[in-house]
């Protein structure tokens, strides 16, 4: 009766809410064997696969602002060609108009002359057909002149010779008058 006693005041000293002594020290034992073996093994195996995705990433970041770099240095030598092509171009046209410039200036100068010496050979024609027909006028005046005379004088006048002196001292005598007649004017 007497152990009976001892373990039913046993049973009501100790609370239900707290474990036994030897629930705790073997709960101790079990958490320290897992807390070994998760910082053993499980730790630096979850710290490297983050190291190496923090690689990742870091090579990742490392290899875009690379190609940024790069895509940027591409960007600013096609603009600088661009410039360049641009200024290129410009000059090129600008060559051309200095070029146009220098072929119209050519063809009008082409052209001055040429419509200078075609003046110039018309007015040497001109002055080759006038004389033309005053050489065929003074004939044919001198001719008109003799047979009028003829008819007047009534006398002929058949002699060339007599006839060219006549002729000529006829149209002599009108060119004083039409120069005299020229100059009063």
């Amino acid at each position: 009766m007497a152990a009976a006693t001892i373990e039913l005041l046993a049973a009501e000293e100790q609370n239900p809410l707290i474990p036994a002594v030897y629930d705790i020290v073997w709960s101790i034992v079990a958490l320290a064997v897992v807390a070994f073996v998760f910082w053993k093994f499980v730790l630096p195996m979850a710290q490297r696969v983050l190291d190496e995705r923090t690689e990742k990433i870091e090579g990742g970041l490392a290899r875009a602002e690379a190609a940024q770099d790069e895509a940027q240095a591409a960007l600013e030598q096609y603009r600088a060609q661009l410039a360049e092509a641009r200024s290129e171009a410009a000059k090129i046209r600008e060559d051309a108009r200095t070029q146009g410039q220098q072929i119209i200036a050519e063809m009008k100068a082409q052209a001055q002359e040429e419509s200078d010496r075609i003046v110039a050979a018309g007015h040497s024609q001109l002055a080759a057909q006038r004389q033309q027909i005053v050489t065929e006028l003074r004939s044919d005046l001198g001719k008109t002149a003799v047979d009028l005379a003829e008819k007047v004088i009534g006398e002929s006048l058949a002699d060339d010779v007599k006839r060219a002196g006549t002729i000529d001292r006829f149209l002599n005598e009108l060119d004083a008058v039409s120069a005299d007649s020229a100059a009063g004017k």
